[in-house]
């Protein structure tokens, strides 16, 4: 069962726009049924996850881009950065927009290089997982706080007490998870992980210890909610400062958590000036903290840690899902 995603009106409001549009975002949140489900019927579908057809895509781009003319939607297009350049000559040549709809997992990887091949060519929409209103079938507007508009919100508002705001923290907004309730989460969790970890990290960032990286992510889900202490992250996952900040800039870039800036300027000189972390997944984060079930995580040490993030990704999804930047900050004296 199709769940419509609140990015729909922006992905068809970018590809009006551009000559190539990129989705970019973690694995699993449903980039490509949602593609699928918005293309047109002579719409192409190519996957570079086929090896056969990556190698093409990398040995001979013009050929590919031949085989596979647009109007078409090239999945996993980090695998190929050879055919950026292609793309970007046939977007030169041809006013025609939505040609190409892009997808990318590994944004980290992806982003580079389209910012390096299609700067202002392209329009780049960042999804996550199904936001509540998304579940719930709402429609979804960027957070704001105006008193009015918070009212109507609150009116429209799917209804939920504690117990249900807790299941659904605990399952996340994998779209999978939520389709299929009685799928195994666990198992979900581990190949999810195994996935991101063999195929988005070690390939790209050359991770060689893999095990070492899985504990950095438990010692980052579980310091979800709190302020980035780089040195704590370090001791606790047993690794170097400068390998810490680099995992996280993969975590980052990846989609799987947040940085929140402080808000502080020269008059605030009491206020905390180190960025706020949010895993973005409170399903995962509760698994990688070890939660058994979400009457357990109610009543946990981590219960106010992911009941914050998840408001906060809540917030984030909103703005993301209307194709808008999201510049949230926040304040904490000493």
């Amino acid at each position: 069962m199709y769940i419509h995603r609140a990015a729909e009106a922006a992905i068809r409001r970018v590809s009006k726009m551009f000559g190539a549009v990129l989705l970019t975002g973690p694995r699993q949140v449903g980039k490509t049924t949602m593609l699928k489900e918005l293309a047109e019927p002579e719409r192409r579908y190519v996957t570079l996850d086929d090896l056969n057809v990556r190698t093409l895509a990398q040995t001979d781009p013009p050929l590919f881009l031949a085989r596979y003319t647009p109007p078409v939607l090239i999945d996993e297009i980090q695998y190929a950065p050879e055919l950026l350049p292609y793309i970007k000559m046939d977007v030169d040549a041809c006013e025609e927009k939505g040609r190409y709809w892009l997808t990318g997992s590994q944004a980290f990887h992806s982003m580079r290089n389209v910012s390096e091949s299609l700067a202002g060519r392209f329009g780049i929409i960042n999804l996550l997982g199904l936001s509540h209103r998304e579940i719930a079938g709402r429609d979804s507007q960027p957070f704001s706080t105006n008193p009015t508009w918070i009212v109507e919100r609150m009116r429209t508002a799917p209804q939920a007490d504690l117990k249900g705001i807790y299941e659904r923290i605990f399952i996340g907004g994998m779209p999978a998870l939520s389709a299929q309730p009685q799928m195994d989460r666990e198992l979900f969790f581990s190949s999810y992980l195994s996935t991101y970890i063999e195929r988005d990290i070690r390939d790209l960032t050359q991770v060689a210890d893999e095990g070492a990286f899985l504990r950095f992510m438990v010692v980052v889900a579980a310091h979800t909610a709190r302020p980035l202490v780089m040195q704590e992250l370090a001791q606790e996952a047993e690794i170097s400062v400068t390998t810490a900040k680099r995992w996280l800039s993969v975590l980052t870039a990846s989609h799987i958590v947040a940085l929140v800036q402080p808000f502080h300027n020269n008059v605030l000189t009491r206020t905390v000036k180190m960025p706020l972390l949010h895993f973005l997944d409170t399903g995962l984060c509760a698994y990688l903290t070890g939660w058994t079930s979400s009457e357990v995580l109610e009543r946990g040490a981590m219960s106010g840690q992911v009941f914050e993030s998840w408001v906060f990704s809540e917030l984030y999804k909103s703005y993301l899902n209307a194709g808008r930047r999201p510049l949230f900050f926040y304040y904490r004296d000493k």
